[in-house]
């Protein structure tokens, strides 16, 4: 058996395939889009958010020039299922996002799901939504290599800067 890095190599590919089809997977993108306006905070499959991320901050992007646009509005149209949301995206969310430059969202990893696939789960989150920000993990104890370098790094640097009197000198 050879072994080959065949995943690793595109050939044209620019997207994931995700659903059953290129329609199916433009209805899964809009329906996560649409999730993602309505409720700002969402849980879905990793490789669905990830794939989704970019759709929605173009949306917004595209949503900070206004509902006068007429790109803006077809845009919105397009992605948004749900009509009563156009309001929300130009009245709510582009005003909130109009000084910001761009990364709208953020993408947080939670544990996987449980059940047979095990799939790898993720957060989505437009950023300055009103829910209690996510917990993330933080790995600061004292067993991480980082950590333990730079304390011997300080200890170093306290011993070298301590001031050395001379040996039989009274003090």
């Amino acid at each position: 058996m050879r072994l080959s890095v065949a995943a690793a190599i595109s050939h044209g590919r620019v997207h994931r395939r995700l659903g059953l089809g290129p329609r199916s997977r433009l209805d899964l993108l809009r329906n996560l889009v649409t999730a993602l306006v309505r409720h700002e905070r969402i849980e879905a499959p990793w490789a669905r958010a990830d794939e989704m991320r970019g759709y929605a901050e173009r949306l917004i992007e595209y949503a900070k020039l206004g509902d006068t646009n007429e790109r803006a509005m077809r845009m919105a149209n397009f992605w948004l299922t749900e009509k009563d949301l156009i309001h929300k995206l130009f009245k709510v969310l582009a005003p909130r996002f109009q000084p910001h430059p761009g990364s709208y969202t953020r993408l947080l990893q939670i544990p996987n799901r449980d059940g047979l696939d095990r799939a790898k789960m993720a957060v989505i989150e437009l950023k300055g939504n009103p829910f209690p920000p996510l917990i993330r993990p933080h790995r600061n104890t004292e067993k991480t290599l980082v950590n333990q370098l730079l304390k011997g790094y300080r200890e170093d640097m306290q011993q070298a800067a301590a001031p050395q009197t001379p040996e039989g000198t009274p003090v």
